[in-house]
């Protein structure tokens, strides 16, 4: 391929991996806020599925094989997430039962943010993840809309961060955050 990246490039797939990640989250959580009237969460489906869901678990088996353990956990990981929120959306299951879904996925949320070594963007990304989905499971287990609409707009910024990262790293922007002496060092490097 051309500008020197290959195919199985790990910063390649890493970059639209964290692009991925950032418009479903950007989606997904706007539809919690209902900042936008008739937008829904359950009106980013199909985005969820897809790119989410799809995509993101396609682009984490490319980062496996690529040697990338920690990118291809959260991304495979991430997808399923996606993937598997998205045929359940809507559906008849429980309060409860979604909560505990949220909860589950919050724990591998957890995980990505203490294992995240390339620094405190990465970290910060995957750390607001976890506080949006521990907001969602409360707020399934309490019917409550308010703690809906709050993990809606943590969801959302932890969605345009990413999507800012993984612009940063495409851009060659500077990162300010993260460990000093590693350039380009932004959630698409993670």
């Amino acid at each position: 391929m051309d500008n020197g990246v290959s195919a199985g490039s790990t910063a390649s797939t890493s970059t639209l991996g964290n692009i991925a990640l950032g418009l479903t989250l950007l989606a997904f959580g706007i539809g919690h806020t209902g900042v936008i009237d008739g937008v829904s969460a359950a009106g980013s489906v199909s985005l969820a599925m897809y790119v989410g869901g799809a995509a993101l678990f396609l682009l984490g088996l490319l980062e496996y094989r690529g040697g990338n353990g920690f990118e291809g956990t959260a991304f495979a990981g991430l997808g399923i997430f996606w993937f598997t929120w998205a045929k359940g959306a809507g559906g008849s299951v429980s309060d409860e039962a979604a909560g505990t879904f949220l909860v589950l996925f919050a724990m591998l949320a957890l995980t990505l943010t203490v294992a995240a070594a390339s620094g405190l963007f990465s970290q910060g990304v995957y750390a607001l993840l976890t506080l949006s989905l521990v907001l969602l499971a409360i707020a399934s287990f309490m019917d409550s809309g308010a703690l809906a609409k709050a993990g809606g707009w943590v969801a959302a910024v932890c969605g345009l961060l990413a999507w800012y990262g993984a612009t940063a790293a495409l851009a060659h922007w500077p990162m300010a955050v993260g460990r000093a002496g590693r350039s380009g060092d932004a959630v698409a490097a993670s």
